[in-house]
């Protein structure tokens, strides 16, 4: 799969509309001629069989042949110029639609000349001298509606953006990755996981399609370093080629593009591995509802690996190239894909979709919403209402050359994307470039993690279990991941501006949850590393519920205890012969008989729910022991919090 298709490609296709468009215009005219010269005429006429054969060369002989017996042959300088422009040789190209203007300014005949030349220099940064031309194209064809009128018009429009977006340019430096990243011809479509210890890419060892593509990990060395890029898997990578690929933020769930050498629906597919300790699992085809016989690439996975971007060219979408969405469900099957709606996707193409670890902000590239020209990275940020309209990343990120994939860490400070290099040969490099995201497009949500290892309590053997991520205040489930099946851990993304109960589950266990709250935006690293000690379920077995809430010196539970007390009561109604215990506990500030009193309220708070939900009398008891049990020394106030809190015991 070559990595710049779409770019290259797209523009041979215009490049070859915009050919038969003249074509068309110089057919339909009569065989009135801007000169009179037979022989010139004759010459002229002979090179239109052989352009319509692409018999370039020898059409182009003709032409000149044309212009020989007269240089003020407007119509022979463009069909040369349409000639060398689906040849792309600009050079020439150009030199011969300045003649057309030259000789024939006003003459609406010869109009496509001022597109072109808008064209050319809308693709090259003159954006004045861009207005200018399609401006005069337009004055043209005012009364019509076509392709080229709506181009010319969206070329205006990014014009008077992009002169305006010079103006008031947003700090930007990039800088290559340091070595011994960016040591192959090509590399491009980075991706890291949210501890920014790994980085994913794929990467090329020559120019040529028969060059092998492949996917790549480097990792990160305690001084901060790049490890040397290695092959991702034997198990992912084959003589053929592996395209662009997603990974969720533990690492753990690999997303890729193959075009061939695999069993497929269409042109590329995507195709999904898993990792189990060190091993990558053998791929699998995504499925016939992801893929189809459509063009499917590009994916882009969120943090728990269980929502899928990425890019399509199936019917249903709103242009070219779309981008879609799917779920996975709770059997382990992908939704049916959403196209992702009319503020990303455009009439024109609309490509790289990343989702950030906060759920919250998508970036990706485009051509079709306004921007300095080509492909420019846009973002759009999910709210209550959906995804809101895409803005451009303002200059100088976007430039008139093609930006067409950009990376921002969990934590929103660097920002990854690769960027080609010209040689002066036939090919480009292609290189892996980083830079500090400026604070005018700084995400608002940064992310953190927490990460560990799921153990049995008595045992301290390695659990797989399953890890869910809750805001406690909307009662909504945000994330869900299992602990690795070998090695037991667990790696969870925290995104600011809100809290979170988090649950590990496995059958056969009390689950146990954690606190965090992270509705302060804070910038410092909140990164965590706590163990998750599970007790099997039987007698004596305890757990601490840290998600029941109250007011201080109160034991009205609040509504956000509501997800843990739920939780409570799910598992009595899954182990209905269990009985449990209840108990409140306090810190030491206060007297004694007023923190026994507040903790068996407390306790009796949470009963009383139990009964109300369902759970039998008999099955439950509660009390309360002030601050007799501490689990910490109340001697700071983090400790006492420990201490303030309610326990869940198995009688029987």
């Amino acid at each position: 799969m070559c990595r710049d298709f779409l770019v290259v490609d797209m523009n041979i296709l215009q490049y070859l509309f915009f050919f038969l468009f003249l074509l068309s215009i110089v057919e339909a005219k009569d065989e009135t001629y801007t000169i009179k010269d037979k022989k010139a005429i004759k010459f002229y006429e002979s090179s239109l069989e052989l352009q319509k054969k692409r018999l370039f060369p020898e059409a182009l002989e003709m032409l000149n042949n044309a212009l020989k017996r007269d240089p003020s042959f407007v119509e022979a300088h463009l069909r040369i110029a349409s000639i060398y422009q689906v040849l792309v040789n600009q050079e020439k190209s150009l030199f011969h639609y300045s003649k057309v203007i030259e000789l024939a300014p006003d003459n609406a005949n010869f109009s496509p000349a001022w597109f072109a030349i808008g064209q050319h220099y809308y693709k090259n940064g003159h954006y004045d001298s861009a207005k200018l031309a399609v401006n005069k194209y337009l004055s043209f064809r005012q009364s019509q509606k076509n392709k080229y009128v709506k181009m010319a018009q969206k070329i205006a429009h990014d014009c008077d953006f992009a002169i305006e977006a010079i103006k008031h340019p947003i700090p930007f430096e990039s800088r290559p990755i340091d070595k011994p990243i960016n040591q192959m011809p090509l590399q491009y479509f980075p991706v890291l996981t949210v501890d920014q210890n790994q980085l994913i890419f794929t990467g090329r060892q020559g120019f040529r399609p028969t060059n092998n593509e492949d996917i790549y990990i480097s990792k990160k060395n305690e001084d901060g370093t790049w490890g040397i890029p290695e092959s991702l898997s034997p198990n992912i990578n084959t003589e053929n080629n592996e395209g662009t690929c997603t990974i969720s933020a533990d690492g753990r769930i690999l997303i890729f593009t193959s075009c061939l050498g695999r069993k497929g629906y269409g042109s590329c597919d995507l195709y999904i591995s898993i990792k189990s300790g060190d091993q990558w699992s053998k791929p699998q085809n995504l499925g016939s509802t992801v893929n189809g016989r459509s063009w499917e690439s590009q994916p882009s996975l969120s943090a728990d690996g269980r929502t899928l971007f990425f890019v399509s060219d199936r019917v249903g979408g709103f242009g070219s190239r779309d981008i879609w969405v799917s779920k996975l469900n709770e059997q382990g099957m992908w939704s049916e894909p959403i196209n992702a709606g009319g503020n990303i996707n455009t009439t024109g193409d609309d490509i790289s979709p990343f989702i950030h670890v906060n759920g919250k902000n998508l970036y990706f590239s485009s051509n079709g919403h306004v921007g300095m020209g080509g492909y420019d990275i846009y973002e759009s940020e999910l709210d209550q209402n959906g995804w809101s309209k895409a803005k451009n990343l303002g200059y100088p990120i976007n430039t008139y050359h093609d930006q067409v994939s950009l990376f921002i860490s969990g934590d929103g400070e660097k920002a990854y994307y690769s960027y080609e290099q010209k040689s002066g040969m036939k090919y480009n490099f292609s290189y892996l470039y980083e830079f500090d995201v400026p604070d005018e497009i700084k995400i608002k949500k940064k992310s953190s993690f927490v990460k560990g290892i799921v153990y049995d309590k008595e045992t301290n053997k390695r659990l797989a279990a399953s890890v869910e991520l809750i805001d406690i205040d909307k009662n909504v489930l945000i994330a869900k991941v299992d602990a690795d099946s070998i090695t037991g851990e667990y790696f969870m993304v925290l995104t600011q501006g809100a809290q979170y109960a988090l649950y590990a589950n496995k059958e056969g266990y009390l689950f146990k949850s954690l606190s965090f709250d992270y509705k302060k935006l804070d910038n410092k690293d909140q990164s965590k590393t706590i163990d998750i000690y599970l007790s099997p379920i039987k007698s004596g077995s305890e757990v601490v519920l840290n998600n029941i809430f109250f007011d201080s010196d109160k034991y009205d539970l609040k509504e956000k205890s509501k997800t843990e007390l739920d939780r409570l009561v799910e598992f009595l109604k899954i182990n209905p012969s269990t009985k449990v215990e209840i108990s409140g506990h306090t810190d030491n500030v206060g007297k004694a008989a007023y923190n026994k009193t507040l903790s068996l309220n407390r306790a009796k708070s949470v009963y009383e729910y139990l009964r109300k939900a369902g759970i039998e009398d008999k099955r439950m008891n509660y009390d309360g022991f002030g601050f007799e049990k501490p689990i910490a020394p109340n001697d700071i106030e983090a400790n006492r919090k420990q201490n303030r809190r309610i326990e869940f015991k198995i009688l029987e």
